[in-house]
């Protein structure tokens, strides 16, 4: 088996290199996150495309239902936006003297607007005020945490992407010299010394993405199709 790897420095860069790999007639292009998957998507409406983190796949519409996806988009998921309320709820928790909370976000990650829906609609029945500081670059992070402090934030919610993730040290970093409480999406980042996170275990999502690409390889492509029991029991074999 031979593994071709792609790797962007900016999110522009990566339908450019999806395409890359469509023209280099790959048989699956495994896309981890909403993001990656947005560019793959863009490019191939026929190549199998897996994912193994993504956020939303059915709230943002790669894939029709997580039953039945449809299309050639297919994976599993870390359900972000039906964790983010409740990531902003472990938070006011931790810390109840918060009435003022930022929510650091991507704007070039397609799963997050239906997550900011979700912690909205958390700060309301929590009674707390929401400042949105958006940061799409390594660059933006500090004057992030900058204008979280001079809003006096009390506390912020980190909602995870790819950037928060790879930025870990950096963010725990800004967190401790602003002194700010924070929560993220990913354990990663409690381990370079953020306070806390509350989301799936990704490791466990990485290894059984493997299986469905596995599946794909070996020929279980999705079909829609459902063999009735009565015609498998006249198959001479059937191969799983």
């Amino acid at each position: 088996m031979v593994i071709e790897w792609r790797w962007a420095e900016k999110v522009d860069q990566l339908p450019e290199l999806a395409a890359d790999l469509v023209r280099m007639k790959v048989n699956i292009i495994f896309a981890p996150s909403s993001t990656f998957v947005e560019a793959a998507r863009q490019v191939t409406t026929t190549l199998p495309i897996v994912f193994a983190v993504h956020a939303d796949p059915v709230g943002i519409g790669h894939v029709v239902s997580l039953p039945r996806p449809g299309g050639n988009i297919t994976g599993l998921t870390m359900l972000l936006t039906d964790l983010a309320a409740k990531e902003l709820e472990i938070l006011k928790e931790a810390v109840p003297q918060a009435t003022r909370i930022g929510v650091l976000w991507n704007p070039t990650t397609p799963s997050h607007p239906p997550a900011l829906k979700a912690v909205e609609v958390g700060a309301e029945k929590l009674r707390v005020q929401l400042l949105m500081v958006p940061a799409a670059a390594i660059e933006d992070f500090a004057v992030v945490f900058s204008t979280m402090t001079r809003e006096r934030i009390d506390a912020f919610l980190v909602v995870a992407s790819p950037i928060t993730v790879a930025q870990r040290t950096l963010l725990a970093e800004l967190a401790v010299k602003h002194q700010l409480p924070g929560m993220f999406g990913v354990k990663d980042n409690v381990k370079a010394g953020g306070l806390m996170s509350y989301a799936a275990d990704l490791n466990d999502l990485y290894r059984r993405a493997a299986i469905y690409i596995d599946k794909i390889l070996k020929g279980a492509k999705t079909l829609g199709l459902e063999v009735p029991a009565t015609l498998l029991a006249r198959a001479d074999e059937v191969i799983e």
